[in-house]
C-alpha cells in the first residue's frame, strides 16, 4: 500500500503540474516542450547526483525512475516552469533573471526540505540536527545552481530567433544545466576546502540577493498568477503536512521557518510593494 503522505504529494505534484501544463498548452508547442525539458532535466539530475555525490537516497513512491522518484522530476519542471513567468515580467535584465529564479525557487527549498526529512521522502543520512535541521548546507548550494543552470541555459538559447531559439534552447538548457550542476556539486563537495565550506555558500547566496535587491526589479507588466498558485500550493502542503505528523514541531522553530518562508513567498508574488510598477 503507497505511503499515503508519499502519495498525497505526488497528486499535488500532478495538480502543479497540470497547472503549468495549462498555462503552456495556451502558448503553443515550445512552451509545452519547455515545460517537459524542465522535468526531463529534473530527473537527470537527481539520477545523476546521487551517482556523483552519493549524499542522499529517496524512499519509496509509487512510480520511481530507478532510484528517483519520477515526481522529484515533475516538482522540478513545475517549479521552474512557473518562476519564468513571473520573473519574464520583471525589469531584471535577461543575466539576472536567472539569478531571482534561483532565490525565489529557494525560498519553497527552506521550508520543504526540513519537513519532507522528517516525513521519509528523502534521507540525508546525518540525523536531524546537522547544518540546516538536518538539511546540508550544501543542499542550497545545489538548488541555486540547478535553477540558475538551466534558467540561464535556456533564456540563452532562446535569444536565437527562429526554430534555433524555440526548439533547441530547452534541449541545450538540460545540456548547460546538467554541466553545469554537476560542476558546482564538485565544487563544493571535493574542490573548495572544508574550511571554507560554509563561508563559500553564504557569499554565494547573499551575493545573488545582492545583486537582486541592488537592481530593484519591478514589474513591466501584469505576471501570470502560474508562479504564485506553484509556490503557495507547495508551501501550503508542506505546512499542512508539517502540522498534521507534528514534523514542523521537532524542533518547534520549524514551525516559525515555514511560516516565515510562506510569508515572504505571498510578500513577493502578492504584495503591491514587490517588483511593483
Amino acid at each position: 500500500m503507497p505511503n499515503p503522505i508519499f502519495f498525497s504529494f505526488e497528486i499535488i505534484v500532478i495538480i502543479m503540474f497540470a497547472l503549468c501544463l495549462r498555462h503552456a498548452w495556451r502558448i503553443g508547442g515550445a512552451a509545452i516542450w519547455q515545460l517537459l525539458a524542465g522535468i526531463l532535466f529534473g530527473v537527470l539530475l537527481e539520477l545523476a547526483t546521487i551517482r556523483q555525490l552519493h549524499a542522499y537516497r529517496y524512499g519509496q513512491f509509487t512510480l520511481m525512475v530507478f532510484d528517483v522518484p519520477l515526481a522529484i522530476g515533475l516538482a522540478w519542471g513545475n517549479m521552474i516552469y512557473a518562476v519564468r513567468t513571473y520573473t519574464d515580467a520583471s525589469s531584471l535584465p535577461e543575466w539576472a533573471r536567472p539569478i531571482l529564479d534561483a532565490l525565489l525557487l529557494l525560498n519553497i527549498d527552506l521550508a520543504m526540505d526540513v519537513v519532507a526529512i522528517r516525513l521519509g521522502m528523502w534521507d540525508w543520512g546525518q540525523g536531524l540536527q546537522a547544518q540546516y535541521f538536518g538539511v546540508p548546507f550544501a543542499n542550497f548550494w545545489a538548488w541555486f545552481w540547478v535553477v540558475f543552470s538551466f534558467s540561464a541555459g535556456l533564456r540563452l538559447i532562446r535569444r536565437r530567433s527562429g526554430w534555433v531559439g524555440a526548439w533547441l534552447a530547452p534541449l541545450g538548457a538540460m545540456v548547460i544545466g546538467l554541466l553545469g550542476v554537476m560542476f558546482t556539486n564538485a565544487l563544493i563537495a571535493f574542490w573548495i576546502p572544508r574550511a571554507f565550506y560554509e563561508i563559500s555558500i553564504a557569499v554565494t547566496l547573499l551575493a545573488a540577493l545582492g545583486i537582486v535587491l541592488f537592481l530593484r526589479p519591478r514589474l513591466l507588466h501584469s505576471a501570470h498568477p502560474l508562479a504564485g498558485q506553484v509556490a503557495l500550493i507547495s508551501h501550503g502542503y508542506f505546512l499542512v503536512v508539517g502540522l498534521i505528523s507534528g514534523a514542523l514541531f521537532q524542533p518547534a522553530l520549524l514551525l516559525l521557518v515555514s511560516v516565515l518562508m510562506f510569508g515572504i513567498s505571498i510578500f513577493v508574488y502578492h504584495g503591491r510593494r514587490w517588483l511593483s510598477r
